[in-house]
């Protein structure tokens, strides 16, 4: 993980098309201002989880968390 320290109006940018910028600190709360393209999917991360978890008891199976996870029950089977 990388970590980072900004101060408000200072960004971090992903890629070539995301930007994420400190809009405002106040107590332990951080307002971000994230720049993305349309078709970039952003999401906090509870939201995310909770996404996934539905999304694997709507297909009715569980996926792996790595490639090496599928990769080794490949080998098993």
């Amino acid at each position: 993980m990388l970590v980072l320290a900004r101060k408000i109006n200072e960004s971090i940018v992903i890629g070539d098309s995301v930007e994420i910028m400190i809009v405002e600190i106040k107590g332990d709360q951080v307002k971000l201002g994230i720049k993305a393209p349309r078709d970039v999917k952003v999401y906090r991360g509870e939201i995310y989880e909770q996404i996934k978890k539905e999304n694997i008891a709507a297909a009715g199976t569980e996926l792996p968390d790595t490639i090496g996870d599928l990769i080794k029950k490949k080998k098993k089977n």
